[in-house]
């Protein structure tokens, strides 16, 4: 539903409707920043790396084949900006807390959210990147493999590594407890 959404309020866009793209903006935003902040590492990198995809994609909305889905062209821009802010950007980037503000969990649930936040955040882009897309924005591994413009096989063995990493760091963060319980 939502990809026949996006097609109309793209189609409205390219006639020059200012109110789709605010919509189509409003729409994709918050995933897109929570990907955008996962890919960085940094807040206020991602804010600048989110608004400059969105830019992107209103000049480059007339190269859009709008019977494709619209969400993994947007992701491939939006990771292609992460990817150019970081690489003209300092090296010093520091790194945000974990966004759990706003999560209401109990306290031991929001402690294992936020070591597995950690964790996705530790792992080189390699990994870090497939696993944000398959697991925090719901990607199928034929659409990473479009988004990042790898082969299939090689995006399917980085989500395994990366999903392996990830055990690994966990079982750690868990024998720790349990020596301290």
């Amino acid at each position: 539903m939502k990809g026949i959404m996006d097609k109309g309020v793209i189609q409205n866009i390219i006639n020059g409707d200012k109110e789709a793209f605010k919509q189509l903006y409003d729409e994709h935003f918050d995933r897109a920043l929570r990907s955008a902040a996962a890919i960085t590492r940094n807040k206020e990198t991602a804010k600048d790396a989110v608004q400059e995809a969105f830019i992107r994609v209103y000049l480059n909305l007339s190269s859009y084949d709008i019977n494709k889905p619209f969400e993994p062209w947007f992701y491939r821009i939006l990771i292609n900006e992460c990817n150019r802010i970081l690489k003209k950007g300092s090296a010093l980037l520091l790194v945000d807390p974990p966004l759990l503000e706003d999560v209401m969990i109990d306290p031991v649930a929001k402690e294992t959210f936020s070591d597995l936040h950690e964790m996705i955040l530790s792992l080189e882009d390699l990994y870090r990147i497939p696993v944000v897309l398959k697991y925090l924005q719901g990607f199928a591994e034929k659409e990473i493999a479009h988004i990042l413009d790898l082969n299939l096989n090689t995006v399917k063995s980085r989500l395994y590594k990366g999903r392996e990493k990830l055990k690994a760091a966990l079982e750690t963060i868990e024998n720790g407890r349990e020596k301290y319980e």
